[in-house]
C-alpha cells in the first residue's frame, strides 16, 4: 500500500519531477572510522580528531569488515579490533608498522637530531625553531656538538628552558670540540663525551656517537645533503633499528 501512496503521490507531480520522485535513491556510502587508541587533543569544536578511511580501502587492505548484524549489535568503532587488524597487516613493514604505532602513541618520546656543519643561516634558524617546539612539547632532544645543524639545535632547545631535556653526545672529549661549540656547550647541563675515542679519527668518532644516539631514541630527524656519506649511514642504521626517520635533504 506504501509502493501505490507513493506512485499516487508522484502522478500529481510534474513530468520532471515524477521521474525523480519514482527514482530510487542510492545508498549513502557508509565510512568505518579508525579510532585513536589514546586521549588526542581536540579539534576546537568539542570533538576528537579522527583518522577515516573509507571501507573500500579497508577492504583493500585485507581488513575483515564486521556484518550488518555485527554493527548493529557492537557498532563499527571497535578501535582495539580494527588496530589489530592493521598492525598484522603492517607486521612485515617495519617502516610503516614504527608511524602507525608514533600516531596512535602520543606520548613525548626520545628525538635524536642529526645534521651537516655546512649550514645557511635561515636553514638554522628552521631548525632552532623546530627543537624549541619539541622541547615545549615534552620531547627528549638528543644531538651532537659540532657547529652547524648540532649548533642550531642546541640553541633553540637552550630558548625552551627546560634543560633536562637535552643531552648533548659528544664524539670525543669536551676539550676536543671546536672553541665556537665549547661555549655553547657550556650553558648545556647534560653532557655525555667520550675520551675513548680521542685517538680516533673525527670520522669514526663521530659514526661511533651516532650509534650511540640511535640506541638512546624512538625518532631520528636529519639534514643533509645526498652526498652526505655518514649521516645517509646513520639513516639507514636507524631505519634497520625500526626507528622513525625524517630526513631533509639541503641540495
Amino acid at each position: 500500500m506504501m509502493q501505490a501512496a507513493t506512485v499516487a503521490a508522484a502522478s500529481c507531480l510534474p513530468q520532471q519531477q515524477r521521474s525523480s520522485a519514482l527514482r530510487p535513491r542510492p545508498q549513502r556510502r557508509q565510512r568505518f572510522t579508525l579510532c585513536r587508541a589514546s586521549a588526542s587533543v581536540p579539534d576546537g569544536h568539542g570533538k576528537e580528531p579522527e583518522l577515516v578511511l573509507p571501507e573500500r580501502q579497508l577492504i583493500m587492505a585485507g581488513v575483515e569488515l564486521p556484518s550488518q548484524g555485527q554493527a548493529v549489535v557492537a557498532g563499527v568503532g571497535d578501535a582495539d579490533y580494527i588496530n589489530r587488524q592493521l598492525m598484522e597487516i603492517l607486521a612485515p613493514k617495519t617502516d610503516y608498522l614504527a608511524e602507525f604505532l608514533a600516531i596512535q602513541n602520543e606520548q613525548p618520546r626520545n628525538v635524536g637530531f642529526f645534521g651537516t656543519r655546512n649550514m645557511g643561516f635561515m636553514h638554522q634558524q628552521l631548525i632552532e625553531v623546530l627543537s624549541y617546539a619539541m622541547l615545549l612539547t615534552g620531547n627528549h632532544i638528543f644531538t651532537s656538538g659540532a657547529t652547524g645543524t648540532n649548533a642550531a639545535v642546541i640553541r633553540g632547545a637552550l630558548r625552551a628552558e627546560k634543560p633536562e631535556l637535552l643531552t648533548v653526545v659528544l664524539p670525543q672529549s669536551k676539550s676536543k670540540q671546536p672553541q665556537e661549540s665549547q661555549e655553547l656547550l657550556e650553558q648545556v647541563e647534560n653532557i655525555i663525551d667520550m675520551p675513548q675515542n680521542d685517538n680516533l679519527s673525527l670520522l669514526e668518532a663521530s659514526r661511533i656517537c651516532n650509534q650511540d644516539i640511535i640506541r638512546r631514541v624512538q625518532q631520528v630527524i636529519c639534514f643533509a645533503f645526498h652526498d652526505s656519506n655518514l649521516l645517509l649511514e646513520t639513516c639507514q642504521q636507524a631505519r634497520a633499528e625500526s626507528k622513525i626517520v625524517t630526513q631533509f635533504f639541503l641540495d
